[in-house]
């Protein structure tokens, strides 16, 4: 298992080289947002993961914005991610909203020879529909979800939680994207190093929370918290220092949702994977659902009462 330390140095060392891969691949275009649709519940959709979350030691961590959120939205801290439980695999499920059997993505690490993934992101069918998208990350290996004409911005900062919450929010306050993931690595990196739970990593969480209050705060200051719905979750548990068994201390993630349309105070008691993620934004903003996708929209969080269109079942 690759240790964050190890993932920080392949970083530095390697980010000249993956910049001019990127260049190379795809050409970064900034568009305006793309037209209202009276049909999308939410304008505006963000995606954040806690590498590593694992609900039993969150909820012993100081984390008041988290709180906040599940407080004023909807929780289950009982979602359930995929086999195998390892970063890669799990937020190509969460952001493709299909099943490792369906995507084949089962290597964990960032492999130029690989290409990138075949199965179609939510960010691919969301520019399919004239909408803007973005991702924010911590970790060479998410390259391998940034398909061609994808992404209007892809942003790799470093290592830590906090510069890649900062990139977001200028970000967000200066283009308001329609879909946006935010990937916070430090309690991953905490967990190989010190182990799941360790005062080091409840360390990593806490200052994480500050990560989040940025980014909350910027879709506020842009203007756009009314028409935003905010899906906070995790590809991973752990235990001891490593994660990727079929064991509930790796397979256990929180799902939060906070935002527009959203029920208060609300305890989601169905069942909840990580692709549902993928579902649950595409509905959101009214993109038509894959025939063969394994993800269903957790609607029973919100108070619009939806009954899925058939054209979101195409």
């Amino acid at each position: 298992m690759q240790t964050g330390r190890q993932s920080e140095l392949m970083l530095k060392s390697g980010v000249t080289n993956m910049r001019r891969f990127l260049s190379a691949l795809f050409v970064i275009s900034f568009a305006a947002c793309g037209p209202a649709s009276a049909e999308r519940e939410a304008e505006h959709v963000f995606i954040i993961s806690y590498d590593g979350g694992k609900p039993a030691v969150m909820k012993e961590c100081k984390m008041p914005e988290l709180v906040k959120l599940a407080k004023k939205g909807a929780v289950t801290w009982d979602a359930q991610t995929i086999y195998p439980s390892i970063t890669l695999t799990s937020h190509t499920s969460m952001l493709t909203g299909y099943g490792p059997n369906k995507h084949k993505v089962l290597w964990n690490d960032w492999e130029p020879q690989r290409g990138m993934i075949s199965s179609p992101t939510i960010f691919k069918l969301a520019k399919d529909n004239k909408l803007t998208t973005a991702m924010f990350v911590n970790k060479p290996k998410f390259i391998h979800l940034y398909q061609a004409k994808s992404l209007n911005n892809f942003s790799l900062p470093s290592y830590r939680s906090i510069d890649s919450a900062n990139a977001a929010a200028d970000y967000i306050k200066a283009r308001k994207p329609n879909l946006c993931f935010i990937h916070f690595a430090d309690s991953d990196s905490a967990g190989h190093t010190y182990g799941w739970g360790s005062p080091q990593q409840i360390e990593a969480f806490e200052e994480q929370d500050k990560a989040l209050k940025i980014i909350v705060d910027a879709i506020k200051d842009a203007g756009i918290e009314d028409d935003s719905v905010v899906i906070v979750s995790a590809d991973h548990g752990g235990h001891a220092k490593t994660h990727g068994s079929n064991s509930p201390e790796d397979m256990t993630i929180p799902w939060i949702v906070w935002g527009c349309g959203v029920k208060p105070d609300y305890r989601i008691e169905k069942k909840v994977t990580t692709y549902d993620t993928a579902a649950t934004a595409l509905w959101l903003l009214d993109i038509p659902l894959p025939g063969d996708i394994d993800g269903k929209p957790v609607t029973d969080a919100f108070n619009f009462h939806p009954t899925l269109s058939e054209s979101s079942l195409k």
